[in-house]
Formats: C-alpha cells, sequence, structure tokens
C-alpha cells in the first residue's frame, strides 16, 4: 500500500466506522448536541437521518461512547426482525434473562420488571437503532408500547431512531401515527461543504499520521467535493484511490487527474457529469472568464 510512500501509520479513509477519525463537521456536531440534549430531557423517541454514507453509525457510535455510568445502553445493528426476536435482542444486550420460549406479551413484561429495576439503581435507559428504515412496523409498535412506561420525571426506555431518509416515509403510515407524535426531538444529517471537505481530509490524514505539506491540492479537493456530492463514504473511497494512483504514479500530492480517474472507478460517483464540467470550462475559457470555474 501507499503508507510507506506518504509516511502513513495507518490508512486515513477506511469506510468502517471508526470513532477515532470522526470529524465534527456542522451537521453531526449539531446532531450530536440534539441527542445529548434529547437523551438528558428523557425523551421517549428521538430519529437521526440521512442519506446512505452520511455518517449515521459513526455519529451513532460516538454518542453511545460518550454517554457516562449513568446510562445503560443497548445497541442493535440490524433491526429487521419480528417483535419477539428485536424484544429478545433487546433483553440480550441489556443482560436481562428472559426465556427464548416466552411469547410477547411474557417478554414485554419481562422487560418492563428490567426497565423498572435500572430505574430504581437510577440509571437511564438507552435503545439505539440502526438502519431503522428496516423494521417492520410491527416492530415499531412493539417498542411504542415499552415506551409507555415511565416514572413521574422521564421514560423508563428511550430509544434513538437512525436511518435513511425511507424511515420519514414509513414513519408517516397511519399504522404508526402514535409513535410519530412522540418523536420530539429529529435531525437530518447533511454532506459535507466544500470548505469542510479539505478539513476533513486533512483531520483524517493528521489522525493517519501523515506530517507533510498539503497532500491533496485545492484543485483536487473541489474535484473530489463535486465527484462525492459531500458524502463522507464516497469521499473515502475515492480519496483512497486517488492516493494509490499518486502513488503509483511515485509524485507526493494528489492531483484533479487522480481523483478524476478514482471518479470514474467508483459507481456511485457523479463521474457521469465530468463531461458537462469540461464543456463548461472550454466555454468559460473561450469567454475569458475560465479563473471564476475553480474560484
Amino acid at each position: 500500500m501507499y503508507q510507506a510512500h506518504f509516511d502513513l501509520q495507518e490508512l486515513p479513509f477506511g469506510i468502517t466506522p471508526d470513532t477515532s477519525f470522526a470529524y465534527a463537521c456542522s451537521s453531526h456536531q449539531e446532531a450530536l448536541n440534539t441527542l445529548l440534549v434529547a437523551v438528558k430531557n428523557g425523551e421517549g423517541f428521538i430519529k437521526i437521518t440521512g442519506e446512505v454514507g452520511t455518517g449515521k453509525t459513526l455519529l451513532c457510535r460516538k454518542f453511545l461512547a460518550m454517554l457516562d455510568d449513568s446510562y445503560a445502553s443497548a445497541y442493535i445493528p440490524n433491526p429487521y426482525l419480528e417483535p419477539r426476536t428485536l424484544l429478545l435482542a433487546l433483553a440480550e444486550e441489556l443482560g436481562v434473562d428472559l426465556s427464548k420460549e416466552d411469547d410477547q406479551h411474557h417478554l414485554i413484561k419481562g422487560l418492563t420488571q428490567a426497565l423498572l429495576g435500572f430505574a430504581a439503581r437510577g440509571k437511564s435507559v438507552l435503545l439505539c437503532l440502526d438502519e431503522a428504515q428496516a423494521m417492520p412496523i410491527e416492530s415499531l409498535e412493539a417498542l411504542r408500547l415499552l415506551t409507555n412506561l415511565e416514572t413521574e420525571k422521564r421514560k423508563l426506555l428511550q430509544v434513538v431512531l437512525f436511518g435513511q431518509p425511507e424511515l420519514d416515509e414509513k414513519l408517516a403510515q397511519d399504522a404508526v401515527r402514535q409513535l410519530r407524535q412522540r418523536i420530539t426531538f429529529q435531525y437530518r444529517l447533511g454532506e459535507l461543504s466544500r470548505q469542510e471537505l479539505d478539513y476533513y481530509l486533512a483531520h483524517r490524514l493528521r489522525v493517519a499520521g501523515y506530517r507533510g505539506n498539503r497532500l491533496f491540492t485545492a484543485k483536487a479537493v473541489r474535484a473530489l467535493h463535486w465527484a462525492s456530492g459531500g458524502i463522507p463514504r464516497l469521499v473515502n473511497v475515492m480519496a483512497h484511490k486517488a492516493m494509490l494512483l499518486a502513488y503509483g504514479e511515485g509524485v507526493q500530492q494528489v492531483a484533479p487527474s487522480h481523483v478524476r480517474a478514482a471518479a470514474s472507478d467508483t459507481p456511485a460517483s457523479r463521474r457521469k457529469s465530468w463531461w458537462w464540467l469540461g464543456f463548461a470550462m472550454l466555454l468559460a475559457s473561450a469567454s475569458g472568464f475560465g479563473w471564476l470555474m475553480f474560484k
């Protein structure tokens, strides 16, 4: 790989969620603040949505890592489960011993007793569900029944739903209107701006051990923002490929040509729009305003 070539301690642009590389862009910081305020207030349901690749899982893990000992947390990464299985998964995450032979009524009853026990010990119970857009309606309803439990001050169970925009469509159905009304805090994650992308690249390179001069040229950053649309996962995929190409040429900087080649090799990129960019640049140059294209 190119680690030695760029004097790196590790690869800077992996696509697995690694909290050590987390970058506090404005969107993620606002979402994190929303989560912290919501759980402190003891709200029942909280919703975080975002397009594929905008960092929902990374945000979830960072959020869970910030909770102190006053919280008992559960994390279910794949909630595409029927109600009984979901309740058993929640019990397992919380260390609650329930019989797999129990029906849904007795599972809810057992979890209710466990939640009351956590409350008696001064602990708040928090469940984070990733990819929540995949949850069956029946499972969402089972969770709602659990969140009915509350003391005079707060809910016994708080639920954070992390999902793609399709989650909003699911929650718009009449069958879950009671749950929809209980979502008191929500946030929609956005993409990185061009300036944030510059900081994002520098941050991840610094965490990976890079101490050299600017690695991605300013024009390469602009090209990368265009090709990725500012979606962090696509940024990582194409930045990694662009660095491989620079390494293959034996150069110490990533240029726009490396980014364009990386985009052409990435199915989800906006590579099909490159010819429009080239045509616009040609027209602008002919008009004497080529300098405006990348201002």
